[in-house]
This record gives C-alpha cells, structure tokens and sequence, in this order.
C-alpha cells in the first residue's frame, strides 16, 4: 500500500473517531408528551356558611334603610350569642341586650331599657305579651338546683297567636350540640313547616301573604315576620360547658337544654298590653323591680302562668282576635344606649 493510501485510510479513521464521540456526547432528551386536550373548568359549588359564622356577619334587612341595607357587619367580641344590625344608626347591636330581647335563664330587656329577669318554673307556660290581637305565651324547661329556693330555666318554644291563626317555634331536645345540625322545629296552624337548610330560605303563607319565616342563617336562627303587626328572630342556642360550670347548672351529657334567644319588634300594640315583657310596652308602664340589685327579678308568676304554649287563660290575657290600634308602621327604633355609655342591668336610658 503507498504512502497516499495510507493517509486517506488515517484521515477517514479519524473523521469517523471524532463523529462517534460527539454523538456519544450530545444531550439525550425524552420524547415529547402527548398533547391531551385540557379538561373543562366545573365550578366548585360554593359551601354553606356555617350558622355560627352567619350570625355574626349580620345585615341589615330592612329596604327602608337604604344607606345601610344588605351591609355586611362584624359583631363585637362582647357579643357570644351573635347581633343584628340596628338599621337607624347602621351599627352591630349585641343581640340579647337590645329592648324586647329575651336570652339565656331568661333574660328580658324592656321596653323602657331595664333589664330583669322572670325565672317561672320548669316545664309549666307563661304569658309573654298579651294584646288585642297579639298573644305569644312561653314554654319553660329548666332543672332543680337543690342549693336554691327556685328552678334554673330557659324558654324552650312560644306559642304565637294573631288573627285567627298561630305559629309554634320550639328548640327540638338535643344530647350534644352540633351547631350544623338544625333544631328548630315550625308549625304555622298546626301543620309542620320545612325550611330548605339556606340562608335565606324562606316560607310564605298561600291564606295571608303577610306572613313569612325565613332563615337568617344555615341553621337554627330564623326570622317569623307578619307585616304590620310583629317581627320575631328566635336563635336555638345550647347550654355550653363553660355556661354550666360558671352558673352551676350541672348539664350532662344526657341533655343540653337546646332553648331560644329571642329578640322582639312590634308594629301594632295598644296602651292595654301586658304579659311578662308586654307590660313594659303598655303606656305610663313603670318598672317595680329594684333597680340597685345585681339581679333584678320581675315577679307574679300566678298573673302570667297559662294552661299550654297555645292558651290564652292567663289572668292577665287581653287577646280577642282583632286590631284594636290601627296604627302599625314598619319604623325601627334605635337600640336604648346611654350617651355616657353606661349600659347594662338596672340602667335606664332615654331614646
């Protein structure tokens, strides 16, 4: 072999040397993914807001209030059982300490600004607010402390009474509390009431229009409402351990004594009101509750006490079916707050 082959053979093996390494040493990428078309957006469904977390996001409901209607407000700290918006002032108000307000063992606010207590008895009924065509009586549950003279109670159901018709709205018994789980039970002329479990569900009457209940939050807080006459918000709250044990209640775990905070509004009484917390609504009414004590009591259970939630024998009953007044109006009144800002039991403050 001459010379020149031997060079051409040299130059070829080298070429072909230096291909392979460079081959050998290029980046080795995958094989691209298939294309897969992206599949639709589904809207996630928006989750029911929790009861607890309605009642203290509160809106004023009244259309009447332009300037403040359907705005969403945060309840104070000082507010447990939650508040409504006072739509006059447009400003959260602690729900139980409002005038026509009845809570906890039971607490009521009058009329006139002054808080007192009516303890009854346990498992008996009493005349709440009695009028011409207005008659709400209270059911009672409550226990036996042995270390007092009286029983701890709570107001479990009220039987409501107007025209020629009447509603029921009770705290069904509960063992353990879940606040998702609604315990209001309704009846509208004896014949159940079902309300879909959404905030604002609402129930309207096919024989009279006027009268509605709706739901102010998921669960166990609603609004009973008949134009012109009366406005109702009822909010089943248990007794809670921490409760139980500041007040000595002795809850088991055998019943929580589910019962109803209860806020009243009322568009048509007369002078002639009474009942345990109507008469603080009757005209030149003046409390009789020592006002220097820590917790002013209202007597006279024998002149409120009546046969059942739905009886109007109470000796102070004043209900005959019909509209004495003639003077209702959809007008709110401000929450009774002093304007040093002392507020509280036994104060009484001036619109």
């Amino acid at each position: 072999m001459d010379r020149a082959v031997m060079h051409l053979f040299s130059a070829s093996f080298l070429i072909i040397l230096m291909m392979s390494v460079m081959a050998a040493a290029a980046p080795t990428y995958p094989p691209p993914a298939p294309v897969t078309p992206t599949p639709p957006t589904v809207p996630t469904p928006t989750p029911n807001t929790p009861s607890g977390e309605t009642a203290k996001r509160p809106r004023c409901r009244n259309p009447n209030y332009s300037f403040c209607y359907n705005i969403e407000h945060t309840c104070p700290a000082a507010c447990p059982n939650g508040c409504v918006v006072d739509c006059v002032i447009c400003k959260p108000v602690c729900s139980c300490d409002r005038p026509g307000a009845v809570c906890q063992d039971p607490r009521f606010v009058g009329n006139d600004g002054i808080t007192f207590y009516f303890h009854g008895k346990q498992n008996r009924d009493f005349c709440l607010l009695s009028d011409s065509n207005l008659h709400i009586n209270g059911h009672f549950i409550g226990k036996r402390n042995q270390n007092m003279k009286r029983d701890f109670t709570w107001v479990q159901a009220i039987g409501i009474l107007f025209d020629d018709h009447q509603i029921y709205v009770g705290a069904r018994k509960t063992a353990t509390w879940d606040e998702s789980v609604d315990r209001v039970a309704l009846s509208f002329d004896e014949q159940p009431i079902y309300l879909p479990e959404v905030e604002g569900a609402k129930w309207q009457s096919e024989v009279d229009p006027r009268i509605t209940i709706s739901r102010s939050s998921v669960t166990n807080r609603i609004t009973v409402e008949v134009e012109g006459n009366f406005k109702i918000t009822a909010n089943v709250v248990p007794i809670t351990e921490e409760e139980s044990s500041i007040h000595n209640y002795a809850i088991t775990s055998e019943d929580c004594y589910a019962h109803l905070d209860l806020s009243f509004k009322f568009y048509s009484l007369s002078e002639d009101v009474n009942g345990v917390l109507g008469q603080t609504y009757a005209k030149n009414y003046v409390s009789k509750v020592k006002m220097g004590a820590s917790m002013p009591v209202m007597g006279g259970d024998n002149r409120f006490i009546t046969s059942n939630v739905f009886a109007k024998d109470c000796p102070v009953a004043r209900f005959t079916g019909t509209d004495s007044t003639h003077s209702g109006s959809s007008t709110e009144y401000a929450s009774l707050t002093c304007g040093s800002g002392i507020d509280g039991t036994g104060v009484v403050c001036k619109r």
